[in-house]
């Protein structure tokens, strides 16, 4: 069964009761933030939305022009988190298609409704409200940018921990039609078909198509399905007018994407606790006997750019947006062929954005104002099926959250000489967040929402419906100081701000009352309630071209206190008499973040072998010592500080990267060859450790040979992604009994962690994509 709308369902539930921008490191990379690379001391970004050297800039930014991404055999936006500092992007787990992005220690991996992520996720400046359906495909890209630290006085949405902006193709001027095709290892084929064509003087429109599909990496072996495949069809199509030598250009577009591909499911760490199933010899195989609802991820959405110089100095802006995603996924969390704990999930959710920006570039004065404007709506129903432990028990939640938030913004930069400037900044941000939700138990099956036979048991655990709302002025200045053009030195001050809410998968019954056992409206709000979280960020830097332009450099320094830390969570809890599993968010307390990022271009030589050719060396290295100072948790019913026992989670403290590309000339074409290792050190999953799906340090290498015809008509590449072929956990679930306060896992007499929820023990991994090897063809016309 599929809800279309939220009244249908509420009937459903009540009769059911009465019966829930820098150097980037990637091979071949452009340092292009946007429009053009000039030389090697003259790279051009528009991260302040106008056109400076990247090297004026005084953020920091890495960017990846689509060239380079093209050549470095990039296949989605994950990819470039191996080469960015200080930066974790990985696929959510028990998903497909569900962006888990971290920054600086800044982030948000819990993808149900209530939770706003902590890294912006932008689409042609379109900023992506949920993270369902992120994990955008590299296809028709111009660049790829990823801004660290908060941001909010430039950008549409304020953002507490960083950016990425995914930008696609402007249309060229003549008619032009692009078919790149791969083939490779676990049967990947993957086709993408790009034309354009102008309609007079002014008008232009152009359509891009894909369809990418490979194997899986494993098999379910309950269901038979494959595991880690790829099914999925995406289109966009583009109509611009004006632009170019016109006054006004007026840029109108639309994106789809379906993606079909199977359940991803786990792999269990340790023997099942009832069954006695064994660990799995493959890492991408599980046992997971969940699939309903069939999964379906499906998302669209238009958007209409206007751009209007309204005189030399003036110009105008308009963003104009809406998007839909759903997606209906089955999570096995214990991977095995039983309901021991079984989560059929549907994500539901839809935004309307209007944005307009007036852009003033003087003489010594440069800036913009602007006004963002955001109506949102996040619904999520899932089901958790505890067979196992009582015959047929099924806890069913339903949780509809509506954002309302607008702001003003701006940001402008005085120039007092040549080589001193002056950046000032600010954001006023009201959000308000409306959340009904319910929970109700149910026995003899699961939910009539997953077409599941249970009846209702006993009365709602939680029926809520409440509003908060919040508000918040975020400040930002820097000082530049550049004692010659090719050198900037520069320090900056912003702070980021990110809205409250209410826990989705709260226990309403659970709340402390003054009259036990029947919390009133108001008690229920004050226990499912979560305030804002709030960061104070310092940074200082250098950017530099030394050399003629040979070796280019980007350091930063930076460090942040980060207050009211948001820590969403799930654990096994007792409803009504019953084992349940219950929602557990807290304002964590305090915690700081201080590191170091490098980047650099070094060009080795030129001419060496041949004339014309280049050897370049491209590197990126960050450190972050992230801590809490402060953890509060709640144990039992006794506030207690756990800061000792606790870590950041998804930010390993060293992440580094370098490439070294040799490209030379071969008749009237080229040939380009490319090598990139990438490092990162022990990553944390969650913030109490865990030895079973914690990763520790790992590499990863990758290699690519392309050779392009003369006039770049026709290219062919090889490409290789983790030669080693290394495993490496990128997410996981954990219930097992473990120690409060320190968060030690327990184990029984049988030597073996204890089952918290369910009877199996679920600690679950899922795991990176393993060695792939694949050819890239592409032709123009």
């Amino acid at each position: 069964m599929r809800p279309f709308d939220r009244s249908l369902r509420r009937a459903i539930y009540a009769t059911s009761a009465l019966s829930m921008l820098a150097f980037t490191p990637a091979a071949f990379a452009q340092e292009a933030g946007a429009s053009a690379d000039t030389g090697d001391n003259e790279i051009i970004v528009t991260a302040r939305r106008r056109d400076e050297r990247l090297i004026d800039v005084p953020v920091a930014i890495t960017a990846y022009s689509g060239e380079a991404l093209e050549k470095a055999g990039a296949i989605d936006i994950t990819d470039i988190g191996q080469t960015t500092p200080n930066t974790t992007l990985e696929v959510s787990r028990g998903s497909n298609s569900t962006l888990s992005a971290f920054i600086r220690g800044v982030g948000q991996q819990d993808p149900v409704s209530g939770f706003e992520q902590g890294v912006g996720i932008y689409l042609d400046d379109v900023y992506l409200n949920r993270p369902q359906a992120a994990v955008l495909d590299i296809y028709d890209v111009e660049r790829i940018e990823v801004l660290r630290g908060p941001q909010g006085t430039l950008y549409g949405r304020n953002t507490i921990g960083g950016a990425v902006k995914y930008v696609t193709k402007p249309l060229p001027q003549d008619v032009s039609v692009k078919i790149k095709g791969t083939l490779g290892t676990y049967e990947q084929a993957d086709l993408v078909v790009t034309a354009s064509a102008p309609i007079g003087d002014l008008l232009r429109v152009g359509v891009s198509g894909a369809r990418l599909s490979r194997g899986g990496f494993g098999d379910n072996l309950t269901t038979g399905l494959e595991n880690y495949n790829k099914d999925l069809w995406a289109g966009r199509g583009t109509i611009e007018l004006g632009g170019y030598d016109a006054p006004v250009l007026i840029r109108i577009s639309g994106d789809y994407t379906k993606d079909k591909s199977n359940p991803r499911g786990g792999t269990r760490l340790i023997p099942g606790l009832l069954s006695g199933a064994p660990v799995l010899d493959n890492v991408f195989d599980t046992r997971g006997g969940l699939n309903d609802p069939k999964q379906e991820i499906e998302a669209y959405g238009l958007a209409m750019n206007v751009t209007a110089a309204l005189s030399d100095t003036v110009t105008l802006r308009s963003i104009s947006a809406w998007r839909k995603d759903n997606s209906y996924t089955p999570i096995d969390f214990d991977a095995l062929p039983a309901a021991d704990v079984d989560v059929p999930g549907i994500y539901l959710n839809e935004q309307l954005s209007q944005e307009f920006q007036l852009l003033y570039e003087g003489d010594k004065l440069k800036g913009l104002l602007g006004f963002y404007y955001l109506t949102a709506t996040a619904d999520t129903l899932f089901d958790v099926r505890l067979f196992t432990t009582v015959a047929g028990l099924t806890a069913f939640t339903e949780a509809d959250v509506d954002t309302d938030t607008y702001a003003v913004f701006g940001d402008f930069t005085y120039d007092f000489t040549d080589q001193l400037s002056l950046s000032v900044g600010g954001r006023y941000t009201w959000d308000k967040r409306e959340a009904h939700i319910l929970r109700q138990n149910y026995l003899g099956g699961g939910s009539p929402v997953f077409g599941g036979s249970g009846v209702a048991f006993g009365a709602p655990s939680t029926n809520f419906n409440g509003s908060r709302s919040f508000n918040k002025f975020t400040p930002r200045v820097s000082l530049s100081f550049k004692p010659t053009p090719e050198h900037n030195i520069y320090a900056s001050y912003s702070q980021g701000f990110k809205g409250g809410g209410f826990d989705p998968r709260g226990v309403g019954a659970n709340a402390p009352a003054a009259i036990p056992g029947r919390p009133t409206n108001d008690e229920v709000s004050a226990f499912l309630s979560f305030r804002p979280e709030k960061v104070e960020s310092y940074e200082v830097g250098y950017k530099g071209s030394l050399l003629d332009g040979a070796l280019n450099v980007a350091i930063a320094g930076f460090y942040a206190d980060y207050t009211d830390v948001q820590i969403p969570g799930s654990v096994a809890c007792t409803v009504a008499g019953l084992p349940s599993f219950c929602g557990v968010v807290s304002n964590a307390g305090k915690a700081t973040f201080k590191g170091l990022e490098f980047e650099g271009r070094a060009r080795l030589g030129q001419d060496l072998a041949a004339a014309g050719d280049r050897l370049t060396l491209s590197t990126a290295l960050g450190y972050i010592d992230a801590k809490y100072k402060e953890y509060i948790a709640n144990i039992a019913s006794v506030p207690t500080d756990v800061a000792a026992f606790r870590e950041v989670q998804n930010t390993p403290k060293w992440t580094a990267s370098g490439t070294l590309a040799y490209s030379a000339p071969v008749g009237e074409g080229d040939i380009s060859f490319g090598t990139t290792l990438s490092y990162r050190s022990k990553t944390h999953q969650f913030e109490i450790p865990n030895p079973y799906i914690d990763q520790k340090g790992f590499a990863l290498w990758d290699a690519s040979i392309i050779y392009t015809a003369p006039g770049d008509r026709w290219s062919i590449g090889l490409f290789g992604k983790n030669l080693t072929d290394k495993e490496y956990k990128t997410s996981g679930y954990t219930f097992v009994v473990a120690n409060p306060t320190t968060g030690a896992i327990i184990n029984g007499a049988n030597g073996l962690p204890q089952a918290a929820l369910g009877r199996e023990g679920t600690l679950t991994a899922f795991y990176g994509n393993p060695r792939q090897i694949f050819v890239t063809g592409t032709v123009k016309f």
